[in-house]
């Protein structure tokens, strides 16, 4: 077997194998014999069928099988001894394949690029140093109770944080528009799910109401046919209902798990698990602001294999998180959706995966309890789900993967200047959720310029 290799780019090769034709037109013969004791043709006894008579029924689909098996164990032994790491399956294709010639074959591949990491050094990296208080527990029983509220019918004027109960039609000038009508449809003043001005425009209606409303879709509205036009919308007002909170009793309390419905329990509760958000908010800001500064300073050429594969990966999470069934088929939702996300992702993860290669960074069965012991204190049952994580070696890799890189990102760390800014449970919410939405407009940007 005679191997060549070429460089195309960073991260492709071109490899041309060529294999002695007596291997191969060997091969088919001694498979074209196999195939002969079994052939039945009319007029011939079982294995009695002639040889040329088998050769020209069946020799050019047995060749394609021996080629295409010797193709795809010579490709496997030229990239073991050439000492190649391919990302993804190559693209093979014969390029002289004729009984008495040598054959001749070329493996189109991807390799995993050559990471040289650049240092962080000298990075601002900012972290909040979040404290929850009282205050902000008192707010976070506020939002419980709001979301375990009933809806009381009144007999008032609708106000702000009302729900109303309405049948509506939208007109673009005298005509109506397609989805711009309901029945029956429950609308909280205030939660601004509609077009804005709509909600506003009910402030003040009662039950029995009949109004006209007037707005304007918004330039970016996703219908582009009703972006930035005017709108008219007939709406009857069917009932007006208010908020009833449930009081803070035994009752209310034994619904969020705490026996007896202990005050200071359920208080000590809502905040250890404040504090836990707070500490994740925190702990994921810090490691995107590291991760962005590792990408910027270490542009890499990413296999795009990985990418396709990521991409995949992404669009099975979006049809399990939109509830589209475990029959839907993903190739339907476009990659272009997916792609400069999956290969952020991608880079990301050789990097890192370079960062933990060159600091030996480990976790041992230890470490993985550790880390799934602390995950299951937010469940009921934390040692059941203990057992059932470090029983089950596909979650136990995946919690493996995720303590490398906590270490990694640790590292990274090392090499920043860290600003501690104070910020309230709030703050660091809306400060985490500002970065995500950040990184992910930085990346649509990318992907519109692309």
């Amino acid at each position: 077997m005679q191997v060549s290799v070429e460089t195309t780019s960073q991260i492709e090769r071109r490899i041309t194998i060529q294999v002695p034709a007596a291997e191969i037109d060997g091969a088919v013969s001694a498979r074209l014999k196999d195939t002969a004791k079994n052939v039945r043709l009319n007029g011939f006894r079982q294995g009695r069928v002639p040889m040329a008579v088998v050769q020209q029924r069946y020799g050019q689909d047995v060749r394609n099988e021996v080629v295409s098996e010797v193709m795809r164990e010579r490709y496997v032994r030229a990239i073991t001894e050439e000492g190649l790491n391919p990302a993804g399956f190559p693209k093979i294709e014969p390029s002289v394949n004729e009984s008495g010639k040598d054959l001749e074959f070329v493996a189109v591949m991807e390799v995993y690029p050559q990471v040289e990491l650049t240092s962080i050094e000298g990075t601002e990296i900012e972290r909040p140093v979040v404290a929850v208080s009282d205050a902000d527990v008192d707010e976070m029983i506020d939002t419980l109770r709001k979301q375990n509220a009933a809806w009381e019918e009144v007999d008032a004027a609708a106000a702000d944080g009302d729900q109303v109960t309405i049948d509506f039609q939208g007109y673009i000038g005298d005509e109506p528009f397609e989805g711009g009508s309901a029945e029956g449809h429950t609308l909280v003043i205030g939660s601004n799910s509609f077009i804005p001005g709509f909600e506003a425009q009910l402030i003040g209606a009662k039950a029995g109401e009949e109004k006209t409303l007037n707005v304007t879709f918004p330039e970016d509205y996703q219908a582009e046919h009703l972006a930035g036009k005017e709108a008219t919308f007939k709406v009857t007002v069917h009932k007006v209902s208010s908020q009833k909170l449930p009081e803070v009793d035994a009752e209310f309390i034994e619904r969020f798990g705490v026996e007896g419905g202990d005050q200071e329990k359920f208080r000590a509760e809502i905040k250890k698990n404040m504090t836990r958000e707070a500490s994740q908010a925190v702990d994921n800001r810090v490691k995107q602001q590291v991760l962005d500064a590792l990408k910027k300073v270490n542009e890499i050429p990413v296999p795009s294999a990985l990418v396709q594969q990521e991409t995949d990966g992404m669009k099975r999470q979006a049809a399990q998180q939109f509830g589209l069934g475990e029959d839907f088929d993903v190739s339907q939702l476009p990659n272009e959706l997916f792609e400069e996300q999956a290969k952020g992702r991608v880079q990301v993860g050789l990097l890192l995966a370079e960062v933990i290669k060159a600091n030996e960074l480990d976790a041992d069965d230890e470490a993985i309890k550790a880390k799934v012991t602390e995950l299951a204190e937010q469940y009921q049952d934390p040692d059941e789900v203990v057992s059932y994580y470090m029983g089950n070696e596909e979650l136990k890799t995946q919690v493996k993967s995720a303590i490398l890189e906590e270490k990694a990102v640790a590292k990274l760390l090392e090499q920043t200047n860290i600003k501690d800014v104070e910020m309230s449970y709030q703050q660091a919410l809306a400060a985490a959720q500002q970065q995500a939405e950040q990184d992910e407009g930085a990346e649509e940007g990318e992907q519109a310029s692309a």
